[in-house]
């Protein structure tokens, strides 16, 4: 599989994300959790991006009994602080996107302190002594605690070679982009903004980045599941789709059946053509998902497919199509 630099650290360009193995939307087995990090692990994927909010702890939890079979220089891990598990009060209430069983609940904090317990306890959930990759995730309200409490904890944690890369994860562009211009970071996690549907990055955040050389993690490739299936009822940024949006992505499907190829294939494809993007993190529920996530970044897009795609301007014209259509 290819391989790609993240600051000091080799990766490979397809990473497995797993938040589908901590109960996205639907239970996930451990029998099907283990199956689904195994198939990634014999094609060849190095790169496994985990969160305490992944499950409540479970995707940390079964990625942790995975990798610590494996020799630890041998994969990159990333997980994510802001929010530590604690058990709730009374009877947890179920959540709205995961159904994990899992009887912890996330409390924000972004405080220094806050962060250093974080570290700690998602590695005694991974079973690991060390990760490679911190990012302070979903800081959307708490931009200067993160600022003043997480990044510096981060910053204290790179310096002293606990880890060798640090960011942040998140759903929008902008507010990353303040903190590429207030902090020295090395990459961070973009869900959901670059893609077939949303190229927002394109107006600040990949030139930032293109300029400080911080690299990108791009996550909801399939924007939570619209350009993988285009249906009725299919999730926009893990929400129900409006119908706008469901007939921009079923256009995108038809044309794709015209060139004889297929949604998932031009819509992964279409994110890893841009320079910036350093890992495509692509989560997946079970064995099968992985295979096909792989194959789809491997099938064959005709270039009549991507010199349609620009000419009818279904896509931003700043954005680089493979094959420089």
């Amino acid at each position: 599989m290819k391989q790609s630099r993240l600051g000091t650290l080799e990766v490979t360009s397809i990473g497995l994300g797993t938040a589908p193995l901590g109960g996205l939307f639907a239970p996930v087995s451990d029998a099907d959790a283990e199956a689904t990090i195994a198939r990634g692990w014999s094609a060849g994927i190095r790169f496994y991006d985990t969160a305490p909010l992944y499950g409540f702890g479970l995707a940390e939890w079964r990625l942790g009994a995975f990798l610590r079979q494996q020799p630890r220089d041998s994969y990159a891990i990333s997980t994510k602080v802001g929010r530590l598990l604690r058990a709730p009060d009374g009877v947890a209430a179920e959540d709205d996107h995961y159904k994990s069983g899992q009887r912890e609940r996330p409390v924000f904090d972004f405080s220094h302190d806050g962060v250093m317990r974080s570290v700690e306890e998602s590695l005694i959930r991974l079973g690991l002594d060390r990760v490679d990759v911190l990012l302070v995730h979903d800081p959307d309200d708490h931009y200067d605690d993160a600022v003043a409490g997480a990044f510096r904890a981060l910053k204290r944690l790179r310096a002293d070679g606990t880890v060798k890369a640090i960011g942040a994860g998140m759903n929008q562009s902008e507010m990353l982009v303040r903190f590429a211009e207030a902090v020295p970071v090395d990459c961070f996690l973009l869900a959901g903004r670059y893609t077939l549907l949303d190229q927002g990055a394109l107006d600040a955040l990949f030139p930032v980045c293109g300029e400080r050389n911080i690299g990108v993690l791009l996550g909801g490739i399939y924007n939570s599941g619209i350009l993988a299936n285009p249906h009725a009822g299919a999730k926009f940024n893990y929400q129900d789709a409006d119908a706008v949006l469901i007939a921009r992505a079923r256009e995108l499907d038809e044309l794709c059946r015209k060139h004889g190829t297929e949604l998932k294939a031009a819509a992964l494809q279409f994110c890893m053509a841009h320079p910036a993007v350093t890992v495509a993190v692509m989560g997946a529920r079970n064995a099968t998902e992985v295979a096909d996530n792989i194959a789809m970044s491997e099938s064959t897009v005709p270039p009549g497919f991507w010199q349609e795609l620009r000419a009818r301007k279904l896509v931003d014209a700043r954005a680089p199509l493979p094959g420089g259509a």
